[in-house]
């Protein structure tokens, strides 16, 4: 890939960022104009190389072929997930969250391991105890 070619990707990588990538169309539904909100983000990483000379070193600490190194690469990444809804109503304006249930759930999980963790080192530090 060539380094122009690297910049352009970069470019609209930096257009792509923008609050349009957040917000959503907005929908009308049963007199109600909903908006999805999400969470984006984007990441993006260049690496390059260098080689060596062969100048000014003894023939022996030289490769065979002379000096020489090469170089190069990138990579990126973007990611998006539904945080809300905004509902827009000739009344009001609501923001509504997007619960994710496989956290909550993980995070009940969590502590529950560690309430078993930690009754499980008490029963045995009294039945040390009293050994």
């Amino acid at each position: 890939m060539s380094l122009e070619r690297m910049f352009e990707v970069v470019e609209n990588l930096r257009q792509t960022a923008s609050a349009d990538a957040a917000f959503g169309e907005p929908q009308e539904v049963e007199g109600r104009v909903l908006i999805p909100v999400a969470e984006v983000g984007i990441g993006f990483g260049l690496g390059f190389g260098q080689g060596t000379s062969s100048e000014g070193k003894e023939e022996s600490d030289v490769p065979e072929g002379g000096g020489g190194g090469e170089g190069g690469g990138a990579g990126g990444g973007a990611k998006s997930r539904p945080v809300a809804v905004i509902e827009v109503t000739p009344e009001e304006t609501v923001i509504k969250p997007i619960v994710d249930e496989s956290k909550i759930s993980l995070a009940g999980v969590l502590l529950v391991g560690w309430i078993v963790f930690w009754l499980t080192a008490t029963v045995r530090a009294v039945f040390r105890y009293r050994s």
